[in-house]
């Protein structure tokens, strides 16, 4: 594709290297990608993670987006788009939902800045739709600044809490807990008046247009936007 071309002109594929350390707070289950990835292993290994990371297939799934009205399933983008994913609720009250959201967005307008939009999707899953519905996420959106109509961003919510959760847990490993605000740790003044929070770590996702895993950032909010950029410039560009 021209994109492709235009990237490797610019050194992004000789990018790969210099962000695998970088990277690495992905770890790795024993896999060096088998020869379905773009990006290097990341460089250091932290023990045997749940997520599925560098290597292995993208989750399946299947869930509405109450946006669009219509079914998003990972199948329907291999072959044709990269993936962008995280997992998140609007009541986050401290902070880091929105700094995972906030990741996805820069990478949106880095695709439009530069011409490969059409090449990735950017999925934001909520495992709180009981209180995310879909006016909730549309305000959501809107206080973002995220482009809705560049068709490549999907909110995505399950029927219900409890199927949202399960789906985050035995499809992506990461394991949810629903706490009463007063048992939190931290700081969850100011939760919209919510009863309850929850514990997650903050993962995304970086998968390649073939539905293999490339990155996994399980502490995503500790990565910096440029190292998220430059994996998924040099994925794109294959």
């Amino acid at each position: 594709m021209e994109r492709r071309a235009y990237l490797r002109s610019l050194g992004v594929a000789g990018s790969v290297g210099a962000v695998g350390a970088a990277g690495c707070l992905g770890t790795i289950r024993g896999s060096d990608g088998g020869g379905r990835t773009v990006l290097d292993p990341p460089s250091e290994s932290r023990g045997d993670p749940s997520h599925p990371t560098h290597g292995d297939d993208f989750p399946a799934f299947s869930v509405p987006d109450p946006l669009t009205g219509e079914t998003v399933t990972a199948e329907e983008f291999e072959g044709e788009r990269s993936i962008l994913m995280t997992f998140f609720f609007t009541t986050c009250p401290d902070g880091v939902c929105p700094a995972l959201v906030q990741r996805l967005l820069q990478a949106q307008i880095d695709a439009a800045d530069n011409g490969y939009g059409d090449e990735i999707a950017f999925l934001a899953l909520t495992f709180d739709p009981d209180v995310d519905t879909a006016d909730r996420l549309e305000s959501y959106a809107e206080d973002f600044g995220i482009d809705l109509d560049a068709g490549n961003w999907h909110f995505l919510r399950p029927e219900d809490n409890e199927t949202a959760m399960e789906l985050v847990d035995e499809e992506f490993g990461m394991p949810i807990e629903r706490v009463p605000v007063e048992e939190a740790e931290g700081n969850h003044s100011g939760h919209d008046g919510h009863e309850y929070t929850f514990t997650h770590f903050a993962l995304i996702l970086l998968g390649n247009e073939d539905g293999v895993v490339e990155r996994a950032y399980p502490r995503a909010t500790q990565v910096g936007t440029e190292t998220i950029l430059e994996d998924v410039e040099t994925v794109v560009s294959g």
